[in-house]
């Protein structure tokens, strides 16, 4: 059984034809073939009223902000700061003061890594994640075990690709300093039991980061019910444009940080004695921001919004058993990744041929999937893969671009056989 983050039975039907022309590159034709776009869990397509929003930014307000009196530069610091108080609300944050804009969910783990992590830790200090994670939530952390001395623990996987929560809590001590996990696994769609993770760390006085970058486009996510001390997330993976993202942080701890990088914007006086710096959030925005990036995540949030992110969901959730259903029957598939709970990912190889030649055909046919590590090398280390073609969906998908992927399997079984 596979079952999404949130579930809702009784969402209502989603619309899918009426979302699919918002949409307009689904229009596309790929080597004369309508385009079958299944890689939503690496870039999702923007929808129009987004990119409406962003040309509407970029045509008439256009300006720096925060900097300006002139009425260009007020039109974009509303639209901007409007942008921020959409995220707090969209995740229920408890203030502006704990949304950070940053280029995406790399950075917003990196700011925190070496912000929050490396002014405080260590020898002897030890960082856990787990054996699902993205490089970003494992390379970041080996450079700061590097910097102070600290240590990397790794909670295990098993083969559905779950981690045990006894495996978890037993790597958990009082040494443990931070935890770092994603809420959703990128590579198996794998849906991790977050609130149980968090209290446990937090049993142990552990700080935990989580990596939404895979959870909020395909679920409501409460960072205040969570417990999360911090939560970051990228934009264009849930139908917003690229560079823009978000680090949430409870407040007390944002305040108390450092600044990680310096310049405009982020200070209230300079001199050649002596920075102050500027007050929360804009003591971590060094620079110009990616104004229009903000404008277009607001409106990707509100565009969720009247979809319904129930409905959304529950369409994503049919997509995925249909799809889990049909290909299980096909002949050298093999799905990797059986998790109980898994999100509108779906990791599979087909026995003979390498992931990248069996994505080439499936191109060849107009069918856009992902292929290769995924950034979690570790991940297919320990299935023993050198990589996966993973399909991936999102609230334009449709039961059709299901059968065009099991049409365009079976037609590359018969070009390898």
């Amino acid at each position: 059984m596979v079952a999404n983050l949130s579930l809702d039975k009784r969402a209502p039907l989603l619309d899918v034809e009426a979302v699919r022309r918002d949409f307009p590159i689904l229009a596309t034709k790929v080597h004369g073939y309508p385009l079958v776009y299944l890689d939503s869990a690496a870039s999702s397509q923007r929808a129009l009223p987004v990119l409406r929003a962003v040309e509407e930014y970029e045509t008439h307000s256009h300006a720096n902000v925060h900097r300006g009196v002139h009425a260009l530069s007020q039109a974009a610091t509303a639209a901007f700061e409007g942008a921020r108080e959409r995220v707090r609300r969209f995740i229920n944050a408890a203030s502006v003061k704990e949304i950070i804009f940053v280029r995406g969910t790399t950075e917003g783990i990196n700011l925190v890594a070496q912000a929050y992590a490396r002014p405080r830790f260590r020898a002897g200090d030890e960082i856990l994640i787990t054996g699902l994670e993205h490089h970003a939530n494992i390379v970041p952390w080996q450079m700061v075990c590097e910097q102070t001395g600290a240590s990397l623990r790794v909670a295990p996987i098993n083969r559905r690709g779950e981690v045990p929560f006894d495996e978890f809590v037993s790597r958990l001590g009082p040494r443990t300093r931070l935890v770092a996990f994603a809420h959703v696994s990128n590579a198996l769609g794998t849906v991790l039991p977050v609130k149980r993770m968090v209290d446990a760390a937090h049993s142990q006085g552990a700080v935990v980061l989580i990596d939404g970058a895979q959870a909020v486009p395909h679920s409501h996510v409460d960072v205040r019910a969570l417990g999360a001390d911090f939560y970051t997330f990228s934009g264009h993976k849930m139908y917003a444009p690229t560079g823009i993202g978000v680090l949430y942080g409870r407040e007390e701890l944002l305040a108390a940080m450092p600044p990680w990088q310096g310049g405009g914007d982020m200070i209230l006086t300079v001199s050649f004695e002596k920075t102050t710096y500027n007050d929360l959030p804009y003591k971590f925005e060094a620079g110009t921001p990616n104004i229009s990036g903000a404008v277009g995540l607001a409106a990707a949030m509100d565009y969720l919004e009247r979809l319904g992110i129930d409905a959304v969901a529950a369409h994503e959730q049919r997509l995925l058993e249909l799809a889990t259903a049909e290909l299980a029957r096909l002949p050298d598939i093999e799905i990797i990744g059986t998790a109980a709970h898994k999100a509108a990912v779906l990791s599979f190889t087909m026995k003979g041929v390498h992931a990248h030649d069996l994505g080439t055909i499936l191109d060849a046919e107009g069918v856009a999937v992902r292929t290769g590590h995924h950034c979690a090398m570790p991940v297919m280390t320990f299935f023993g893969l050198p990589a996966t073609a993973r399909a991936s969906f999102g609230c334009y998908s449709t039961e059709a671009d299901v059968k065009a992927l099991v049409s365009a399997l079976r037609r590359a079984r018969e070009v390898f056989a």
